[in-house]
Parts: structure tokens; C-alpha cells; sequence
């Protein structure tokens, strides 16, 4: 399993919003420009954080982004998946997906999904707020 970019870039700008005021609205320019991140890739970034519920936009004068919640209620899989659709290590594990043909008799099934459980565990358990301090 490999996190691309477009879910370590999500990270980096809820860590960036997660910094200000809650209220406080803060410009696409200047996110891409203190995380180093080109803004046409940030825009599509920013989109699926809008279209999760987990950031919100507003446009003209005074506009930007801002964290929809308090950073404390963000986990760090919360974000990745909604940049990255799934944390599943196989596609047999992924949601709706089709169930297996070989599932009854597949030896390393269960292996898996402890696997992914761990990955699951592991980044539910690490809040926004937590990032954010470091």
C-alpha cells in the first residue's frame, strides 16, 4: 500500500487550515504557497475535502477555506480517505467492491484484513489537532 500525493498533499493543507481561527477564512494562494504545493493541484485536493463536508470555501473578497469542524475532530484516515477513496492493501477489501469468488477458500484473506484493520487503527487513532502541535 502506498499513500500517493494527492493524500500526503491532503494532510499538509488540513494541517495548514487547522492552524488559523476556526472562523477565520484562508486564501488557496497562500496554502499553496506555505505548503509548497502548485495551486491547480490544490484545487482539486481542496475539492474533495469541500465535497467530504471536511472544509468549507467561501469565494470573492475575504475568501478562502477554512476547517468545517475543530481539528480535534479529524483523524488523520478520515482525511486520507476522502483524498485517496481507500485505505484497503487489497481490492478484494475495498468498499463495494464484489464479494471474491475464492473468498471461502482464500488463505491469506484473513491476513489481509487484519492488515488493513491495523492500517485502520493506526490512522484513526492520530488526530488533526495532533499534527497540527508537532
Amino acid at each position: 500500500m502506498m499513500i500517493s500525493t494527492k493524500g500526503r498533499y491532503a494532510l499538509r493543507v488540513m494541517i495548514e487550515l487547522a492552524k488559523y481561527p476556526r472562523e477565520a477564512y484562508v486564501p488557496l494562494k497562500e496554502i499553496a504557497e506555505k505548503q509548497e504545493i502548485s495551486e491547480k493541484y490544490l484545487e482539486i485536493i481542496i475539492k474533495n475535502m469541500v465535497k467530504a463536508g471536511y472544509v468549507e470555501g467561501l469565494r470573492g473578497k475575504g475568501g478562502g477555506y477554512r476547517l468545517a469542524f475543530e481539528p480535534e475532530e479529524y483523524s488523520a484516515g478520515s482525511i486520507l480517505k476522502a483524498a485517496e477513496g481507500s485505505l484497503a492493501p487489497v481490492a478484494c477489501l475495498e468498499e463495494g467492491s464484489k464479494p471474491c469468488p475464492r473468498e471461502d477458500k482464500c488463505p491469506t484473506l484473513q491476513m489481509w484484513k487484519d492488515f488493513y484493520k491495523m492500517i485502520d487503527n493506526f490512522f484513526e487513532g492520530i488526530s488533526l489537532e495532533e499534527l497540527a502541535k508537532k
